[in-house]
């Protein structure tokens, strides 16, 4: 089975590929459903053809999933050919007035019918195939028993089902309380997740007197904090409850029945989630197959599997995949992780440049070495002392170290001595690193070794451990605490 990772800009491309993909799905600026992403433009084609020709083989597939007015229908011929400049292997859809265009134009890509369109039986997707698609992204509310139904029904069609992520609590996403509420359109890209929003539950009659009658009339309903004169119903039914927000999806212990109903793609959503999530998701999942190929053991895939529940989510579910029950429980929110990404590393300095800041380095040192022995004794204690009291404004300089190599990092919060930092690579779960012993920070334009960085601050790692392409480094949330769960807002 492919694994199918989502991609928001030209970086997350990279992690897409580096921890495990076998594909990534891209959008293009304006023109898919999530325009809060970054989304490729300009010439990041650039930059995508030599991903591509870095990791060949890779496919990359580009979500043009919007529903199309009059006018973006003119845009998109208009762009055409900027578009093919991209090393495009499919493009994802949901409109089919779009379809004749791409054929004539992209000839040599892959219609992929998008889950928007809510395709869930046998006989729509025969009507697809017949239209000239190769896979259709099942509607998310397809059961495992209705997928193998049409792959045995349509064999030849491949099909791509949702496995992980967050889930739209409309029909496949098709949503309007975002247009009603916000006057941002779900439909065109920009949802603003109104369904997670904070509500207060309110009734007309007295809860103490019949709560299923209350339950039933309509009398229960929402009101959102920020909007007080508004109300939306709530109206249980037999064996459901119309109210918002849905469970993260999480398919990662099922699979061998993914396979076995004939699944050929494994899509994770979330191409407005960080670097981390994308890599630690795709990370987890790649390992996962490859013990399900036998590639790896199931012990060798268990840690970096375990690492999924560390990674910020909504409480998981399984979707539709097995019974409609566990998809009716809604939530609010998000739950926590322990960690948060402090910094990307980058590829290794050569010699010339890391022998450049050593030297720079050097001759610093000499430099203060030199005012130093220029010193009278008073002199030199008051000096002792300004170095003890401000040790930030004196910093030591690097000297080499046998073995050791630079990486620029881009540091993203505060790191201190005291911070708790891990290294995690495609192949490495996450080990313990302790600065000083196992690495400094450098400043490159000075070669002084850092006592902390943030963001902003130009950096280097200068380390002897194996530094795999695509490392990141974490470090512990010190406001994070077990079982209490930060509600992220919106």
């Amino acid at each position: 089975m492919e694994l199918l990772s989502p991609a928001g800009n030209i970086e997350k491309l990279n992690y897409c590929y580096t921890y495990g993909a076998d594909a990534a799905y891209i959008g293009l600026k304006n023109f898919s459903l999530r325009v809060k992403a970054d989304n490729f433009y300009e010439d990041e084609h650039k930059r995508v053809i030599e991903l591509k020709n870095k990791f060949p083989g890779r496919r990359l597939h580009c979500a043009l999933n919007i529903a199309f007015h009059n006018d973006e229908i003119d845009r998109l011929i208009k762009n055409i050919p900027y578009f093919k400049e991209y090393p495009i292997d499919a493009f994802i859809v949901q409109d089919l007035g779009i379809v004749p265009i791409l054929q004539k134009e992209f000839p040599n890509a892959e219609l992929h019918l998008s889950t928007q369109a809510s395709c869930m039986n046998r006989e729509a997707v025969k009507v697809y195939k017949s239209l000239g698609f190769k896979r259709v992204v099942m509607g998310r509310e397809a059961s495992l028993q209705e997928i193998a139904e049409i792959k045995d029904a349509v064999p030849d069609m491949e099909i791509e089902c949702f496995v992980h992520g967050a889930m739209c609590i409309a029909y496949a996403g098709r949503c309007l309380m975002s247009a009603y509420l916000n006057g941002r359109s779900a439909q065109e890209g920009f949802c603003s997740h109104t369904c997670r929003w904070d509500y207060d539950v309110l009734a007309q009659l007295d809860p103490s007197k019949d709560a299923k009658k209350i339950a039933e009339s309509g009398n229960l309903v929402l009101r959102e904090h920020k909007r007080p004169d508004e109300y939306f119903p709530v109206y249980e039914g037999e064996n459901f409850t119309a109210v918002l927000s849905s469970k993260d999806l999480c398919m990662i212990d099922h699979l061998a029945e993914l396979k076995k109903a004939g699944v050929d793609s494994l899509k994770i959503e979330g191409r407005m989630k960080s670097v981390y999530y994308v890599a630690m998701i795709t990370r987890a999942y790649r390992k996962a197959l490859d013990a399900l190929d036998g590639k790896i053991s199931e012990e060798e895939a268990k840690p970096f599997v375990d690492e999924l529940y560390k990674v910020s989510h909504r409480p998981f579910a399984t979707g539709f995949y097995f019974n409609k029950a566990d998809a009716d429980v809604a939530v609010s929110g998000a739950s926590d992780s322990p960690f948060e990404l402090s910094a990307e590393v980058g590829t290794f300095l050569d010699e010339k440049a890391m022998e450049e800041i050593l030297k720079v380095a050097d001759d610093g040192r000499k430099l203060r070495q030199s005012k130093i022995d220029a010193m009278c004794e008073p002199e030199r204690k008051a000096y002792e002392k300004r170095v003890a009291d401000k040790p930030d404004m004196h910093l030591p300089y690097v000297e080499k170290m046998e073995g050791w190599k630079m990486y620029p990092i881009e540091p993203l919060n505060m790191l201190t001595k005291e911070t708790e930092i891990e290294l995690v690579s495609p192949d490495v779960v996450g080990n313990k690193i302790e600065w000083g012993k196992d690495f400094l920070f450098v400043n490159p334009e000075n070669g002084q070794v850092y006592n902390w960085v943030c963001n902003g601050h130009p950096c280097v790692m200068y380390t002897g451990l194996e530094v795999a392409d695509g490392t990141l480094l974490r470090s512990k949330d010190p406001e994070y605490v077990e079982g209490k769960f930060r509600d992220s807002g919106r």
